[in-house]
């Protein structure tokens, strides 16, 4: 092939290190933005402008990380600039595909380990055909591959993970012991120094260890820093709890606001250094292979030994990656969409949790349970007293703003400052840890020691958290799959048609995307809609008037939703049309989730009524259980309807179908009469609901009478008498609870008399 292709093919792995960035970011980089987010310390773009500074003066302290890309995994003396291109195009491809793809279902992974694993899985690939073209035995590919700095990486990320849980929790735990969930007080004595520590130990690992990777920074400048580095540390402890105590006594402030916005700079400044070489490391090394591949006489042919030297990296290139990544900050929809699952998962609040328990949560949460019962056994009991009385998080009572934050500044600090500590030492350290890692897993352990994972959401979490780190093992696997794939097609396409290789799998990757796009939007719009049914924490008499109001909009919204569910499932059933009923059937997990969202707002409302509203709090219970009710039932509906006919079974009778008609006007009748009452807020005259009331009994007296007709003759089979049942049974449940809602309702705003 002529110099020309290879033009196209370094064109196409710059394209590819733009759109890497944008997918990678939007996984990676949101983890520095949780802890901010989470304890809501400012506006959410002041956050986002502290984060995008610390992006840009992240991104030239990573000059020094490029060289894993170029020799970190595989021995460069071995390939031609043509090998390592198909490589590079392999892995750039593989990193975009499997980056969206989580992006997608919301679930941070770790864009390190895809990396690294689909450079192995390309260089193997490569390393392979090279081989076995010439005769030699595939014991040689450890001549080929850096296997033992790549087990070094794979070992780093893997311990980071257990360090970073446990240092989460340590630390969460001595500080929240220190200053307790309300910590107003405890802030005005230890604040300061407490403080001091944190600004500290970030400057020392941000600055001090991070400086020697600086683009910026000559070998003198870093020796007279690093010779330096006791008293700088020093210094920035005394200055930093100095100026905290001033803020503290002059001024009142709240502390732990700085040092989260400080720590939220530290930590993308962090990640930017440790996590581009992700991203443009190895579209750069492309570029200097093909460089060097120029520069000499036989550039087809000439290994690429050259790529073992160090190349310094350009700052302006690192700086036009770092606006790349702050444009992708600002602008992604799907960095919010994994935000949301780590957010969840280290909440402080009740909420509904995104995650079902599993046998395997189950046995875990128990096993911990138990071992910490054990545990108090042997420690004094006033020293338990002294614990518990620091930790416990029900003495405190939220303030209104406080009650809507997922956790509070202290977690947030200790998140940050943790997290920022240990990616900073990898950095300086030149091992690409995970960032995602370290942040998810320092998250977790805080939350965990601050008991946000109580006896209620215990099991939903754990679920949760081994879900995200089974999504990493599969972030292995596939990388190195997908990329050794890649690599093969590339190579043995190149060689029938020159470049068919490189379009084939452009044009697979655009599908891809596309696809990927059209259902995370689509995914987008349901989480959209659920949204409109969150209700913050309660936290007095006044708000729960409020809430009340805004949960009677909420089941007006549900009601609607059934009737539309239930008038499509009815007919596609009639009709036997089981594409319709699949659809139906994809909604019932829908409109079971919006019930129970709705049922647990009506208990934050319960939890603040006053004794002598009892009376009140009687019908909210009612409610619930009518509720419970109406979801249960739309459920047995829908998939009764989908189970008979996806078997292919005999279609209801004409007089079945006819009845049943009837049956499905008077349900959607009164769906639609106590779905206005509740949006309107205007309550009807007794006389009509007992009239509906009436005239549902009255149907279902008679449609019992049909049916056993129709079983006396044998012309209704027993599959289609308890369909018929079943259907018919339910859809006058449903309107019979419907009514009894309507009946509370009637209770709280009566009708005017005329």
């Amino acid at each position: 092939m002529s110099s020309e292709f290879y033009i196209v093919a370094i064109g196409i792995l710059i394209c590819c290190a733009v759109f890497d960035l944008i997918v990678g970011v939007s996984n990676d980089a949101v983890n520095f933005l949780n802890s901010s987010i989470g304890s809501r310390v400012a506006p959410r773009h002041i956050i986002m402008i502290i984060a995008s500074l610390g992006i840009i003066a992240g991104v030239t302290f990573s000059s020094g990380m490029m060289e894993v890309a170029r020799k970190g995994i595989f021995h460069p003396q071995f390939f031609t600039m043509p090998e390592l291109l198909t490589i590079f195009l392999a892995v750039m491809l593989t990193d975009i595909l499997l980056l969206d793809m989580f992006n997608t279902l919301g679930l941070p992974t770790s864009t390190t380990v895809s990396i690294v694993f689909e450079l192995l899985g390309a260089a193997v690939a490569l390393s392979l055909i090279k081989i076995l073209t010439a005769g030699l035995g595939i014991g040689m590919i450890g001549e080929y591959i850096n296997s033992s700095k790549a087990m070094l990486i794979i070992f780093g990320i893997l311990f980071s993970v257990i360090i970073a849980f446990f240092c989460g929790a340590i630390v969460q735990f001595f500080s929240r012991l220190l200053f307790t969930f309300d910590y107003t007080k405890t802030l005005q004595r230890y604040g300061a120094l407490w403080g001091g520590i944190a600004l500290s130990s970030i400057v020392f690992f941000i600055l001090i260890k991070g400086a020697k990777g600086a683009s910026f920074i000559t070998p003198e400048t870093y020796a007279l820093i690093k010779s330096n580095a006791l008293q700088i540390l020093f210094a920035t402890f005394v200055v930093a709890a100095v100026s905290l105590q001033v803020l503290i006594t002059f001024f009142r402030t709240n502390i732990l606001k700085p040092i989260v916005l400080i720590g939220t700079f530290a930590l993308a400044m962090a990640f930017a250094a440790n996590d581009l070489v992700n991203f443009i490391g190895v579209p750069m090394a492309g570029f200097h292979a093909f460089q060097a591949a120029m520069a000499s006489s036989d550039p087809l042919n000439i290994t690429m030994g050259m790529l073992n030297e160090k190349v310094a990296s350009e700052t302006f290139l690192l700086l036009i990656a770092g606006a790349i990544m702050v444009a992708t900050l600002w602008f992604s929809r799907k960095a919010r969409t994994v935000s949301k699952t780590e957010l969840g998962l280290g909440s402080q609040l009740e909420n509904v949790e995104t995650f079902e328990s599993t046998k395997l949560s189950r046995v875990l949460v128990r096993s911990v349970d138990s071992f910490f019962k054990t545990g108090k056994q042997y420690i004094p009991e006033p020293v338990r007293n002294f614990v518990e009385n620091r930790m416990d998080p029900t003495k405190y009572v939220p303030t209104e703003k406080s009650a809507q934050q997922s956790f509070d500044l202290v977690r947030a600090s200790v998140n940050l400052m943790v997290a920022s500590a240990v990616i900073s030492l990898a950095t300086s350290m030149k091992l690409p840890l995970s960032t995602t890692y370290i942040t998810f897993m320092v998250s977790m352990g805080s939350s965990f020691s601050d008991r946000a994972w109580g006896r209620e959401t215990a099991v939903y979490r754990v679920t949760g958290v081994l879900t995200v780190i089974s999504g990493w093992f599969l972030t292995a696997l596939i990388a190195f799959s997908v990329a050794f794939v890649f690599a093969n097609i590339m190579y043995f396409l190149n060689k029938i048609v020159p470049g068919s290789g490189v379009l084939i799998l452009l044009v697979f990757c655009a599908f891809v995307i596309i696809r990927s796009h059209r259902l995370h939007g689509k995914r987008a719009e349901e989480a959209e809609e659920t949204m409109i049914f969150n209700l913050h924490k309660v936290t007095d008499a006044t708000k729960a008037r409020e809430a009340r109001d805004i949960t009677l909009g909420h089941l007006a919204h549900l009601l609607h939703e059934i009737r539309n569910s239930l008038d499509i499932a009815l007919d596609a059933l009639f009709w036997q049309d089981i594409t319709t009923l699949r659809v139906q059937r994809k909604k019932i997990k829908k409109i079971q989730q919006w019930a129970n969202i709705t049922i647990a707002n009506i208990f934050k409302i319960l939890r603040v009524q006053q004794k002598e509203q009892q009376a009140t709090a009687y019908k909210y219970a009612q409610t619930i259980r009518r509720i419970q009710k109406l979801a249960d039932g739309h459920r047995d509906i829908i998939n009764r309807s989908y189970v008979h006919v996806s078997n292919n079974h005999k279609g209801l009778l004409d007089e079945q179908i006819v009845e049943l008609k009837q049956v499905k006007k008077s349900l959607l009748h009164i769906l639609s009469v106590v779905e206005t009452a509740f949006e309107k807020k205007e309550a009807l005259r007794p006389q009509i609901i007992a009239k509906e009331l009436q005239d549902i009994r009255d149907l279902a007296d008679q449609l019992n009478y049909n049916q056993i007709e129709r079983i006396q003759d044998d012309s209704s089979k027993t599959r289609l008498s308890i369909l018929f049942y079943a259907l018919a049974g339910n859809a006058i449940m449903l309107g019979k609870q419907n009514l009894k809602l309507l009946e509370i309702f009637q209770e709280s705003f009566p009708a005017e008399e005329g």
